[in-house]
Parts: structure tokens; sequence; C-alpha cells
């Protein structure tokens, strides 16, 4: 959509033409940015609730550099930015991107105040928080069954938070030790969805799902040995799971389940 074109679109909605909401139907789907290299969905957040995220790998930091500006210059200044699969190189090309409206930059590594770009190294994730406002209704819990699942149970706990979510994480609870997740039972009574995390065999969910009454998103992870075959046989045995509230996501994707477990959490 050019200039020319929202101008007509706002005038007849002041001659009474056209609706209100008629034209926030139209402006759902417009517009968006060619880059050339990638077309920046600009109002993703309009039909989705929250922003498009950059998937990293694969990308060039200046790719990556330019996206953000791009949300940057177009964005409201309420949307955060998420980077997900990112390293050091991307990193040090997004925080020479200008985040203030001053022309001052801001960087950070760990938390500080809200504006600048903060990277998550365990979990690959880069964030632009500028916006702490919370629409889920309820709490997300992150449950991994081991230490070595901690990077995939930060992805989706990064992602939840910057969707507007209030996230509690419960790490190394797996099944080889029980009573370590029984001893947490009412934490998980009290989460609206839950994102449980497992490698090896993936038999964490099934006993998280028989737990609550709550969805229970399964996110298999590549960690184990040989026959693990990289997170397939954890993803089988999820989704041959007894336990019938759980669903599941693909291998180490710990982001799309974030998504899910926050479109479930604003309904």
């Amino acid at each position: 959509m050019n200039e020319r074109e929202l101008q007509k679109l706002l005038e007849s909605v002041r001659s009474g033409d056209l609706a209100p909401a008629g034209a926030l139907e139209r402006l759902k789907h417009l517009p968006f940015e060619d880059l050339g290299f990638a077309k920046v969905d600009h109002h993703r957040a309009l039909r989705q609730g929250y922003a498009e995220v950059i998937f990293g790998k694969g990308k060039t930091p200046e790719q990556v550099a330019e996206i953000v500006r791009s949300m940057l210059r177009h964005e409201d200044g309420q949307q955060n930015i998420l980077i997900t699969r990112a390293n050091e190189k991307i990193f040090a090309a997004v925080r020479r991107v200008n985040f203030g409206r001053g022309g001052g930059k801001k960087s950070r590594k760990k938390s500080g105040s809200r504006g600048g770009a903060e990277f998550h190294s365990l979990s690959g994730v880069i964030t632009v928080e500028r916006s702490s406002e919370i629409s889920g209704k309820g709490t997300i819990l992150v449950v991994s069954a081991g230490t070595s699942d901690i990077p995939v149970a930060e992805e989706a706990l990064l992602t939840a938070r910057m969707m507007g979510n209030r996230v509690e994480h419960l790490y190394d609870v797996g099944v080889a030790g029980i009573h370590r997740l029984l001893e947490h039972r009412e934490k998980l009574t009290k989460a609206r969805v839950i994102i449980c995390i497992a490698g090896m065999e993936g038999a964490l969910p099934s006993v998280v799902g028989g737990l609550v009454g709550v969805p229970v998103i399964a996110v298999p992870t590549s960690t184990g040995y040989g026959a693990s075959f990289g997170g397939v046989a954890a993803l089988l045995g999820m989704l041959n799971s007894c336990a019938s509230n759980v669903t599941v996501v693909n291998i180490d994707n710990g982001f799309g389940a974030a998504c899910v477990a926050s479109c479930i959490n604003r309904l």
C-alpha cells in the first residue's frame, strides 16, 4: 500500500463510505516492506498479536541488522523484536543499529533498561525489549527434563516472555528422578499452559500431562545417545503419548512451542 492508497482509504473512512472495521480489515494484510532479500511483514502484530520474528540462521549479520532497522522504522515502538538461532556476529551487527529515537545507540548483554539489544548466548536468542505489557491471561510454565535441554527451554521461555506472557520455569526434573518433578506439583497445577521439553526417550510430557488438566506442548530435543537419532526417538515417543492433553512440535523448536502457548494463553 502506497501513500496515495492509504490517503484514499482514510478519506473513505472520514466520508462514511467505509466503516472503520472495514478499513481495519484491509490494513491487517498490508503493508510489507521489500528489502530485496526479505519482505518484512509490518502488520504481523495486528493480525497475530506479536511482531514478525527473525530466524537468524542462514542469514548474514548484515541482513538481520537491516531487517531490525526496518522494523524499528515502521513499528509503533510498542512491539518487541525477537531474533532466534543467532550468534555473536549477528549480535555485533544488530547492536550497531540505532535503537534510540534521539539517535543514541543502546546495547546490552545483561538485563538493563528497555530499548537495546540483548544476546542470550545459551539459547542463541537476541531480544530487543520495547514493551513489558502482559497480554496473556495466566502463566506459561516451561519444564525441562535435563540440564542439556535448557538451551531449547530458554528459547521457549524468552519467546513466551517477549510475546507478553508471565513465564516460570522448572529445570532438570526428568523421569530419571521423578521426585524432583513431584515436589513442584502445586506450580504445575497453577499454570495455564505448560511447555515440556525432553530428549532421550521423551517420556516427561506424558508424566506431566497425567498430572494436570491444561494443554501440554511437548518439545523433543536432539539430546541423547546414538539410538535417539537426533531427537527422532523423543519425537515419536511424544507423538505416541497416552496423555490426551499432550501435543507436539518439531525437534528443538522451543520457539514454535512458545508461539502456540502464547496463542492459548491469550484466549
